[in-house]
C-alpha cells in the first residue's frame, strides 16, 4: 500500500532535456559548444488523444523527471495485480 501512495505522483509521458542557444550575440551559447548551451526541459505526453510538449521551470524539472520514472513501476504493479472479474462483491468492512 505504500508503494501506492509514492505513486500518486508518477507522471505519463517522457521527460526531456535539451540544450539551446537564446540568440543573444553576447551569451555564452554564443560560442555553440554543447557545455555552453542553455538547458532546456520538458514533459511530453498524449493529452487527450494528441501529443503534447509541456515546457517546464528549472525548479520544476527535477521533480518531473522523478514522476516520470515512477511510471514504469505503476505499470509493473498493476500487471501483477490479480484482474477483479465482472460482477465480484466488495468486500465486507
Amino acid at each position: 500500500m505504500r508503494a501506492l501512495l509514492t505513486l500518486r505522483e508518477m507522471l505519463p509521458g517522457a521527460f526531456i532535456e535539451r540544450r539551446r542557444a537564446c540568440g543573444r550575440p553576447n551569451c555564452r551559447c554564443a560560442s555553440g559548444r554543447p557545455e555552453d548551451l542553455h538547458p532546456q526541459w520538458a514533459l511530453s505526453l498524449v493529452w487527450e488523444g494528441k501529443p503534447r510538449l509541456i515546457h517546464l521551470p528549472a525548479a520544476l524539472a527535477e521533480e518531473a523527471q522523478r514522476g516520470v520514472q515512477l511510471h514504469p513501476r505503476f505499470q509493473q504493479m498493476a500487471s501483477a495485480a490479480a484482474p477483479v472479474p465482472v460482477g465480484a462483491q466488495p468486500l465486507a468492512d
